[in-house]
């Protein structure tokens, strides 16, 4: 029996891109074997498939930094045949195969089960970009930020982390500002619970070491002068959990608003991030992520458009979440 799977090869021109059949003495090594039924399309899913180097490091690899399946046989005691699982990270697509394709052999000790009665689906709706949203938020309550203190800030407010991030925030009861370079998303973005709609010209040039005092917290996926105009514009005290890099991975910033306004930068990486905080952080979408909301920013496509959607989401033109259905 064979299984569909998205491949990625290095040759003399950069990277080769396809859809292969592969067995399963094509695996790689792990003590649970799932049979993959979903999977998603985060941006780090568009830079392998655009073949930017620095995120594959090993060849041949299968793309897709996610999945969600059904447990086809487990050697390790935490899981058995039948039950419904789902990975985020831990290497896959980077060092170990991904989810782009029928079948996934992997250590158990990455696995955990969809929490909340959240389908796979569900789970793949969220996805590394939802899950590192939760991170965020988390990383905010755990530094005492709280809606009362002001209003939150939410960068690349479209993008799937954006988009959870406005959902779980205006759940939490925060007053949330969305910066998108998208206007004709305000629609959107409002009905996700976004109280105020900014355009991100107004973060992206250079600014000021220190700005009018604005918001309470911020979270960032964007990174560079958006980072750093956050910061300039963190009320006394403030806190800013920053993810990623869209605009760049420079963070053309001052101390100011670290030494004259107490401010404080929470760096989240979601990857390789403890199983016990990763738990937290799903337990807290299961908790206060509205479903409908999930839907209204998810949609559903089959394995064979994944490429599609990849090039999509690299250009910037992909609006909330992509769930692949693999199997």
């Amino acid at each position: 029996m064979t299984f569909r799977a998205l491949r990625v090869d290095k040759n003399d021109q950069g990277t080769d891109v396809r859809f292969v059949d592969m067995r399963d003495e094509d695996l790689m090594d792990g003590d649970v074997t799932v049979r993959v039924t979903h999977s998603t399309v985060n941006y780090k899913d568009g830079l392998v498939m655009a073949g930017r180097p620095g995120i594959v490091q090993r060849y041949p690899m299968i793309a897709g930094i996610d999945l969600a399946g059904i447990v086809e046989s487990s050697k390790h005691p935490g899981f058995a045949a039948g039950d419904e699982v789902l990975i985020t990270g831990f290497g896959l697509s980077q060092t170990h195969f991904g989810g782009y394709a029928g079948k996934a052999r992997v250590p158990g000790a990455w696995l955990q089960k969809p929490p909340g009665g959240l389908t796979r689906a569900e789970a793949m709706a969220i996805g590394t970009a939802g899950y590192t949203a939760a991170l965020c938020v988390v990383a905010l309550e755990e530094q005492g930020a709280r809606p009362e203190q002001g209003p939150v800030l939410v960068t690349g407010a479209a993008g799937g982390v954006g988009s959870v991030a406005i959902a779980l925030l205006s759940a939490s009861g925060w007053s949330v500002t969305a910066s998108t370079g998208r206007q004709e998303e305000s629609g959107y973005l409002r009905r996700l619970g976004a109280a105020e709609i900014i355009d991100r010209a107004e973060l992206s040039a250079p600014g000021r070491p220190l700005a009018k005092e604005r918001w309470a917290a911020a979270v960032d996926s964007v990174g560079s002068h958006t980072l750093a105009n956050a910061l300039a514009a963190l009320k006394r005290g403030g806190v800013a959990a920053a993810c990623g890099l869209a605009q760049g991975m420079d963070l053309p910033a001052t101390v100011a608003p670290f030494i004259l306004r107490g401010a404080r930068l929470i760096g989240v990486e979601s990857v390789f991030c403890p199983m016990e905080q990763r738990l937290k952080a799903w337990r807290l979408l299961a908790e206060r992520l509205d479903r409908k909301k999930l839907g209204e920013m998810t949609q559903t496509i089959p394995f064979a458009r994944v490429m599609e959607a990849g090039a999509d989401i690299f250009a910037g033109k992909v609006r909330g979440r992509i769930v692949v259905e693999i199997g």
